[in-house]
């Protein structure tokens, strides 16, 4: 599919989804974009005719999340609602807190920091989605379930030639090389990485080094990845871990040896109160949840943000290869 294609889709998709904060809301949604059968999912009685609307954020890994999330519940027998493509996070959980969705996948770590306001993030992964579990479900009526490998967590990446000259694979090492030879220590940051305590102020502080003023330069988020992979205004860019533009850029990422980066497990959160009259949604999806890994959501955002195919597409292909659903 062309870029063109998917542009298209994607503003047609965001026309029919985008936010209303005043009157009503969000649009009411629309039907499942493409059709679907069951496979290792199976109809399920608790689910046949019940209606569930599925939302999701406005970037490519959420967006195909959804779109995951829906096909799956509509092969267990669910009418779908689509809601995806809801412009901007607090957006997004707003309409989840009241009730113009119930379901859709969110980050562990969003929800512990941006929603709740905690300003320590918990590193382990499994601790962490507990904790967070608790207080949204104490605070705010939203339980999370289903939580998969994926982490799409900051990390640093440089090229293979930068890889390959520079000796490092991991944050220390990379400490070590701008202790030693700062004039190496070059990075392509986003504005507010740049500033933010979970960004570079704290990543210095916790690997021990610091970067010259001048050796900073704040770019937007996709030219980041292009000069990352140009490897003349930076040696080291910071990147997103499940990013489709690491493997279409064949970039090398560096491993967070310390554990500083906040986790942020993508999982799926919907509301107490549909849980507790759906419990079969949790059945169907910790399957789908437990399949995903960072390497496979990589691979699915590049087929849309690389080769330009459509996020539902994208979704459907996956399912089906894994035997969960099958072509309507």
């Amino acid at each position: 599919m062309s870029r063109k294609r998917t542009r298209r889709a994607l503003l047609a998709a965001a026309a029919a989804t985008a936010t209303a904060l005043s009157g009503c809301g969000l649009s009411s949604g629309s039907a499942l974009p493409l059709d679907v059968g069951p496979g290792t999912i199976q109809p399920l009685p608790g689910l046949e005719d019940v209606t569930l609307t599925v939302g999701s954020k406005d970037f490519t890994e959420n967006w195909i999340l959804g779109y995951i999330a829906e096909f799956a519940l509509a092969a267990a027998g669910a009418e779908i609602r689509d809601l995806t493509n809801i412009q901007g996070s607090n957006s997004a959980r707003e309409a989840l807190e009241a009730g113009q969705i119930d379901l859709q996948w969110e980050y562990t770590g969003t929800s512990w920091i941006s929603y709740n306001g905690f300003t320590d993030p918990i590193p382990d992964a499994q601790e962490q989605f507990e904790a967070v579990r608790e207080i949204d479900r104490e605070r705010h009526g939203i339980e999370w379930i289903a939580m998969s490998p994926v982490d799409n967590t900051y990390a640093f990446a440089l090229n293979q030639a930068n890889h390959a000259r520079l000796g490092v694979d991991t944050l220390s090492e990379m400490a070590e090389l701008v202790n030693a030879d700062p004039a190496e220590g070059t990075f392509c940051l986003e504005t507010e990485f740049a500033s933010r305590n979970d960004g570079m102020p704290g990543v210095e502080a916790t690997y021990g080094f610091t970067a010259e003023p001048g050796n900073i330069h704040t770019l937007g988020t996709g030219p980041i990845y292009q000069a990352t992979a140009d490897g003349t205004t930076c040696n080291f860019g910071e990147i997103f871990s499940t990013d489709g533009r690491v493997k279409g850029l064949d970039l090398v990422v560096l491993e967070d040896d310390l554990s500083f980066f906040p986790r942020y497990n993508a999982a799926v959160t919907v509301r107490t109160e549909t849980l507790a009259e759906h419990p079969e949604i949790e059945e169907v999806l910790i399957p789908v949840a437990e399949a995903l890994n960072n390497d496979v959501m990589a691979d699915l955002n590049a087929r849309v943000d690389v080769d330009g195919a459509d996020p539902d597409q994208v979704a459907l292909d996956w399912l089906v290869s894994e035997g969960f659903v099958s072509r309507g």
